[in-house]
């Protein structure tokens, strides 16, 4: 049997994470055929286990750290 993963959307600030409801920053697409939401906290603290169980990781968490286009000077 062949699976097609289709390429997952960008995470938004409406996507919550599924073990504390902060903005979630990774996606789980699970073998089973499910999916999980994370933040990065959670994310990184699953993420061997989560290795496991999973067909594919969408990790933003760069996003983090990446100044926005409008931050004035001092911010950058």
């Amino acid at each position: 049997m062949t699976t097609v993963l289709t390429p997952a959307s960008p995470l938004t600030a409406a996507d919550r994470c599924d073990r504390c409801g902060a903005q979630a920053y990774v996606r789980v697409v699970l073998l089973s055929g499910g999916e999980l939401l994370f933040c990065a906290h959670h994310g990184r603290k699953f993420e061997p286990e989560l290795k496991k169980i999973a067909a594919e990781i969408q990790d933003e968490t760069e996003r983090l750290t990446t100044v926005p286009a409008s931050a004035s000077e001092e911010e950058r």
